[in-house]
């Protein structure tokens, strides 16, 4: 989580929105949260193991983004869009390809076992 998503989320009322045995490793799935669809992905092994996307494809309008496939790009983790291949930063949103296109992002936390999400 970076500082902003830090911040953010002491001001946050959590959502629990699955149970972690929902999650699939180094994979997506997705659940609604207040009328939009979030991808979670859980990366087992790395310092932060969750993360919390817009399910939403920016350049397809699809909500595909959950189907994508996670690795490493210029050393950030990533998921590349399935249906147009571009790179999103999990922790950012940002597209690494074209700064116009963004994904929203959501602090996210294991806590027992349930999934949160923090809305405002």
């Amino acid at each position: 989580m970076n500082l902003s998503n830090a911040a953010v989320a002491k001001q946050s009322n959590w959502q629990a929105v699955c149970r972690a045995d929902d999650l699939v490793a180094d994979s997506g799935v997705v659940v609604w949260l207040e009328g939009e669809q979030v991808a979670l992905f859980y990366l087992p092994g790395h310092e932060q193991p969750l993360y919390a996307v817009g399910n939403r494809d920016p350049r397809s309008g699809a909500n595909i983004i959950g189907r994508g496939l996670v690795g490493s790009l210029q050393g950030e983790l990533v998921v590349a869009a399935p249906l147009y291949k571009q790179h999103f930063s999990l922790h950012s949103g940002e597209c690494l390809e074209d700064a116009g296109q963004r994904l929203r992002v959501w602090p996210v936390r294991l806590n027992g076992g349930a999934v949160e999400v923090a809305v405002a």
